[in-house]
């Protein structure tokens, strides 16, 4: 079993139930199972401005699907909620998820990269893992209660918000 985590963001139609009904969605993907999940946080957008605030969450699973399959899964669930990829870069959307980590392994492709490449930037992503997994230590990163806090004190978006 690969231990996995997942980021999760919406920010159309009705964010909150998108993301509550990705969360349940994870424990209908093959020989996988969702562990556990943080509470929702609010976060500003990236990007362009004029655009709703996002609902973020994570997820803890585990697989024993390939690194590509499960993003293949994830993209499923994606296109399930409406999502259409190739759409604008950081702009809105009905279901955003990202396969931030995947073990400890280090994998770069064109479809994936992991640990997700800005991890150690987005708090939108950080305080959830923090939540969930205060622990955790990111291989080449640090500890992310260490990643939290040099995001907090360099952040200027209005993050970590419970919702």
């Amino acid at each position: 079993m690969i231990r996995a985590y997942v980021g999760l963001g919406s920010n159309l139609n009705d964010p909150a139930r998108q993301v509550k009904s990705a969360l349940a969605a994870l424990n209908g993907i093959p020989e996988t199972r969702c562990l556990r999940y943080s509470s929702l946080y609010r976060s500003a957008p990236l990007g362009q401005a004029d655009q709703p605030d996002y609902i973020n969450a994570v997820a803890m699973l585990e697989t024993h699907l390939p690194a590509q399959q499960l993003l293949s899964e994830l993209q499923g669930i994606e296109r399930i909620h409406g999502r259409v990829r190739g759409a604008e870069r950081w702009g809105p959307r009905t279901l955003d998820l990202d396969l931030l980590l995947y073990g400890d392994m280090r994998l770069e492709s064109e479809e994936l990269t992991v640990p997700h490449p800005r991890l150690a930037e987005r708090s939108f992503v950080l305080y959830p893992l923090c939540e969930i997994a205060p622990d955790l230590e990111i291989y080449g990163l640090g500890g992310v209660q260490q990643l939290m806090a040099a995001c907090r004190a360099r952040d200027t978006l209005s993050c970590g918000v419970l919702v």
